[in-house]
């Protein structure tokens, strides 16, 4: 080779690791990323730290720690730049809340109606809609779980989610309602038996159940997709279910149902009152003869002392009493009759 070749040789293979190896090395992470690094293949970890000695692991039972334990990677915050060689490589990922459907699936979006309405059976067989969003997020605290641990994170916690709701849907009994207070202090015992009626008889629609207690499955929802960080690198920030309806072709027959509840409800509700003011009137009508009674005891019963007290101090001072109060009688009699003897 001549001199020439040579030095185009050198130069060529300086410009090309100038650029390869020098200005692509250099990235910056954004304020909403996150990102780790792998250095041939394998990413960087902080030491021998797993998931498990992380407080997202807590609501892990014994039998999924052993399967979610994920080492813990050293997480490379926003800023820079960086720099990175060529045989290291850096994976990003935005951690800003995502808000989908409830029924969005990532594998086939054409599913539940084009990710609008999730459907699942209740528990008298009722096949209902279910319309709602789910807010998630990638969490920075598992990120080999999210990059290397499962192959499609989102689809996995999307189908943990539903398989959870359609479970809870299957099986959700409607806690009971508390009984109503006696009225006026009335006691229970003098209830009769047919008026202590179960309410649940005209509420045991399981879709009424299920609406009236919107607001528990939400909390329940949140509550079982607590240990979705420790499985998946995912957090589930929150589900809101909006709307549980049942199929058109009974949701008519359905509003015919609850209309006939709604009546048995309300004309039992007005016989309960009208029995309870009974009782109450009943009561104060008790106390005001047992007043009555009393007014007219009384003054026999100070009669009955002031005579006793009479008869204490003298033989001779109860007949004169009672000789003065037999002429006042006599004074205001019209017609006497004497026995004769």
């Amino acid at each position: 080779m001549t001199p020439d070749v040579v030095s185009g040789i050198v130069l060529g293979v300086s410009v090309w690791f100038l650029v390869r190896c020098v200005l692509s090395g250099f990235f910056t992470v954004d304020q909403n990323e996150r990102a780790v690094k792998t250095v041939f293949g394998r990413a960087e970890r902080l030491g021998t730290a797993t998931t498990l000695n992380d407080p997202i692991a807590e609501s892990l039972t014994a039998e999924e720690k052993l399967r979610y334990s994920y080492p813990q990677l050293r997480v490379i915050l926003p800023g820079g730049p960086y720099f990175k060689w060529p045989w290291e490589r850096i994976y990003k990922v935005s951690i800003a809340t995502t808000t989908v459907s409830m029924a969005y699936d990532p594998m086939q979006p054409s599913a539940n109606s084009g990710g609008t309405v999730l459907e699942a059976v209740t528990k008298d067989q009722l096949n209902t809609g279910l319309t709602g969003q789910i807010r998630y997020r990638v969490s920075e605290r598992n990120l080999y779980a999210y990059f290397f641990g499962v192959k499609s994170p989102i689809a996995h916690v999307m189908g943990y989610f539903v398989s959870i709701l359609r479970e809870r849907i299957a099986n959700f009994v409607a806690p009971p309602a508390p009984a109503p207070a006696a009225a006026a202090g009335a006691a229970d015992a003098t209830t009769p038996a047919s008026q202590a009626l179960d309410m649940s008889l005209v509420q045991g629609i399981s879709i009424n159940d299920l609406r009236k207690n919107l607001r528990d499955i939400n909390e329940h929802m949140d509550k079982e997709c607590a240990s979705s960080a420790a499985r998946y690198g995912m957090v589930l920030d929150a589900s809101l279910i909006t709307g549980i309806d049942p199929p058109t072709e009974v949701e008519s027959a359905l509003a015919a149902i609850n209309t006939a509840h709604n009546e048995v409800s309300s004309a039992i509700s007005l016989a309960q009152a009208s029995a309870d003011q009974q009782i109450v009137q009943s009561k104060r009508a008790v106390e005001i003869e047992t007043l009555k009674a009393q007014a007219e005891v009384e003054p026999l019963t100070r009669l009955s002392d002031e005579l006793a007290v009479l008869k204490r101090l003298s033989a001779e001072t109860l007949p004169l009493y009672v000789r003065n109060v037999r002429l006042a009688l006599l004074n205001k009699a019209s017609r006497v009759i004497k026995e004769v003897e």
